[in-house]
């Protein structure tokens, strides 16, 4: 018998992504003519682009030449133009188009300036509930993931994450509005992060993925207004939500110019350019879809408030709503059965397919247990009603 092959010891302690382990919970499972499954496991868009865009990148597929040939390794210029223009004017900030990077989506944004930070025996703070996916690349990394327990609000507190700061330390790294908790936090929160990271000379790493669907109309931070914010501030920030480019893989991070060509050499050794095309669609996206994305995020914050008017009938039944907002809900449940088990147990029970909170927690944290995250970027609010009926009328 062969032996098998040595693999990475890193690499072997990382975990597997949730969602592609969830999705083997459906495999061989019926469904109910008047029970379909309710998959709020995942996020990410699975409509298509909006029509107009869609013809839009069949034209660009045809006419344009230079969208199937290599491009600059920092993305196309117009785009991280566009993104530098549109991005000031949001933050009553100036940046600059030399700091900003185009990537083949956020993860590949979070990764890349990521490795110009830390490096294997170094430690980067993660609040916790955290998304998987940043803690995957610790993991695989070398990188010691540091948990950063948040209360009830699940807010992140400032004192606490100070008291783990160490010579070792080289980020923080925030979501707002957050994966996995939905909750957004207030400026005044970020401002005194940044403040912190600056003292102790650190990365503040600030994702905003979904700040498309931010409930609030004010600013929703300043950082970028700070004197000299790019000594500290990273800024993430993904095309998949607002355009639904989710298989273009378009990304961006805003950074120093001197931070970015560091990350040059990572982006042209994993992938050489980001997706020309894609890259085109989310500037098309952004020169003419503002209405459009109004309009979802008008629906989405419209699917968050079914989520809090319908909540009182799992209220009534011992849940605990601790986060909602942009695609995400994080509740907790009031069962015996631990979430690890309780999950699956609900696709056969309640066809009804969700992440368990130990997903998104240090391995031995009792609270993950009972917690559950609901994804609801893909349900309206009839949906939604049927979730929740669904859950309220279980008894595992």
């Amino acid at each position: 018998m062969p032996l098998p092959l040595p693999l990475a010891a890193p690499m072997s302690r990382t975990f597997r992504s949730p969602i592609i382990a969830a999705k083997e919970w459906v495999e061989g499972v019926s469904f109910p003519a008047d029970r379909p499954l309710i998959n709020v496991s995942q996020a990410a868009p699975i409509a298509a682009p909006p029509l107009a865009l869609r013809k839009e990148i069949a034209r660009m597929a045809v006419e344009d030449i230079e969208a199937h040939i290599y491009g600059p390794v920092l993305g196309l210029p117009a785009l991280r133009s566009e993104i530098a223009n549109q991005w000031s004017a949001a933050y009553h900030a100036k940046i600059e188009a030399s700091e900003v990077a185009i990537t083949s989506g956020c993860n590949q944004a979070f990764t890349a300036v990521m490795s110009t930070i830390a490096a294997p025996g170094d430690e980067v703070i993660l609040p916790t509930p955290w998304y998987f996916n940043h803690k995957m690349w610790c993991d695989m990394s070398g990188v010691h993931a540091v948990p950063l327990a948040t209360g009830d609000d699940l807010l992140p507190d400032l004192e606490a994450a100070a008291r783990l700061i160490t010579p070792r330390t080289r980020a923080i790294v925030l979501i707002t509005p957050n994966n996995p908790g939905g909750v957004e936090y207030p400026a005044e929160l970020l401002t005194k992060f940044y403040a912190l990271a600056r003292e102790h000379r650190i990365s503040l790493v600030l994702d905003e993925t979904y700040r498309d669907f931010d409930s609030r109309s004010e600013v929703p931070h300043h950082l970028f207004r700070q004197p000299d914010w790019h000594d500290t501030l990273v800024h993430l920030y993904s095309f998949s939500k607002a355009f639904r480019l989710t298989g273009h893989r378009v990304g961006a991070l805003i950074a120093s110019p001197d931070r970015l060509t560091q990350v040059e050499k990572y982006l042209d050794t994993i992938a050489i350019c980001p997706n020309q095309i894609g890259q085109r669609a989310a500037l098309w996206g952004m020169q003419n879809l503002s209405q459009w994305v109004a309009g979802e995020r008008a629906e989405i914050l419209d699917r968050r408030a079914a989520i809090y008017e319908g909540f009182p009938t799992l209220a009534a039944k011992g849940w605990n709503l601790l986060g909602c907002g942009a695609f995400f809900a994080y509740v907790e449940h009031p069962f015996a059965m631990p979430s690890s088990e309780l999950a699956p147990w609900l696709v056969k029970h309640a066809s009804i397919l969700l992440l368990p909170g130990a997903s998104f927690m240090p391995e031995g944290d009792a609270r993950a247990e009972r917690q559950l995250r609901i994804a609801f970027a893909n349900i309206d609010r009839d949906g939604i009603h049927d979730l929740f009926t669904r859950l309220a009328q279980i008894a595992p």
